[in-house]
């Protein structure tokens, strides 16, 4: 291999779902171990790998989610190295030891398909957001990949009384025990919040996790609203 591009080659594998560089995710697929990802995520693979786009399983359960286009899932199956990415986002992965993470459809990269997941509504944001904002739901024990677009900071919400508030456009992913709630905030409408074209903001208490990116892109996220 040419020198400088050796650098560049893949790690050996040590884990079903590890980084390649900032903005790639390696799978280990196995036969019988099944994944859900995105759509259009492909970027390469080694070894035998298929792909059934939207299958009916996936149809069944985000038959509410409202992208007026169905589900951007497809099922990956086989036995290689499958690489995924998302237009040069970050990618972050998570192993979830019976724990659940609630994810907004936009930052999902991938999943195990033997996860329990579903497609559901954040309870008290509508009359903030329209209908309200939609969320996945996973849990069980296997792995979840996330995107980010750039670096992303993890909030301890620390379980006290003080609460954790964030632009609903910069959110990627939350612990689904906290509470949630919205707030608006008319005197700081031009300071907070330059995505979502007002001060509105999501408010986190309890004891949990919130994920946050440094970008605020409201255009695939206004899909997922009612």
């Amino acid at each position: 291999m040419n020198q400088p591009l050796a650098g560049f080659a893949p790690a050996p594998v040590t884990a079903r779902m590890e980084n390649h560089g900032n903005h790639m995710l390696k799978v280990a697929m196995q036969t019988g171990n099944d994944l859900l990802a995105r759509v259009g995520s492909m970027v390469a693979y080694e070894g035998f790998v298929q792909y059934e786009p939207n299958p009916p399983a996936v149809r069944q359960i985000a038959r509410d989610w409202m992208t007026g286009e169905g589900a951007p899932l497809m099922k990956c199956s086989g036995d290689g190295l499958l690489y995924l990415a998302d237009y040069g986002a970050n990618v972050v992965v998570i192993n979830l030891n019976g724990d659940a993470i609630s994810v907004n459809a936009t930052n999902l990269l991938a999943f195990d398909a033997h996860l329990t997941w579903g497609v559901e509504r954040v309870k008290g944001l509508a009359k903030f957001a329209g209908q309200g904002l939609w969320n996945t739901k996973i849990s069980g024990q296997g792995w979840v990949a996330l995107t980010s677009r750039g670096k992303p900071i993890v909030v301890d919400c620390g379980g006290g009384e003080d609460e954790t508030y964030v632009d609903p456009d910069a959110l990627v992913a939350w612990s689904p025990n906290l509470k949630v709630k919205g707030k608006r905030s008319f005197k700081a409408q031009s300071l907070i919040g330059r995505g979502s074209g007002e001060a509105f903001q999501m408010a986190f208490s309890g004891q949990g996790i919130v994920v946050v990116q440094p970008s605020e892109d409201s255009t695939d996220r206004l899909r997922f609203r009612g």
